[in-house]
C-alpha cells in the first residue's frame, strides 16, 4: 500500500512570509499615515474620492 503524504511548510519559510507580509504592511499603514491626507486632498480635486 502506498500513501503520499502532502509535505506541510517549512516553519522557518512560514515565519519569513509572514514577517514579510507584516513589514509590507507596517510600510503601507506608515506611508497612509504620513500621507493620507495629501491622497484624499488630490482625490477630492479630480471627484474621486467618492468612488474610493
Amino acid at each position: 500500500m502506498r500513501s503520499d503524504t502532502k509535505k506541510s511548510l517549512s516553519p522557518l519559510i512560514l515565519a519569513l512570509v509572514t514577517g514579510a507580509l507584516a513589514l509590507v504592511f507596517l510600510l503601507t499603514f506608515q506611508g497612509w499615515i504620513a500621507h493620507g491626507a495629501d491622497i484624499f486632498l488630490s482625490l477630492a480635486q479630480t471627484g474621486l474620492s467618492w468612488c474610493f
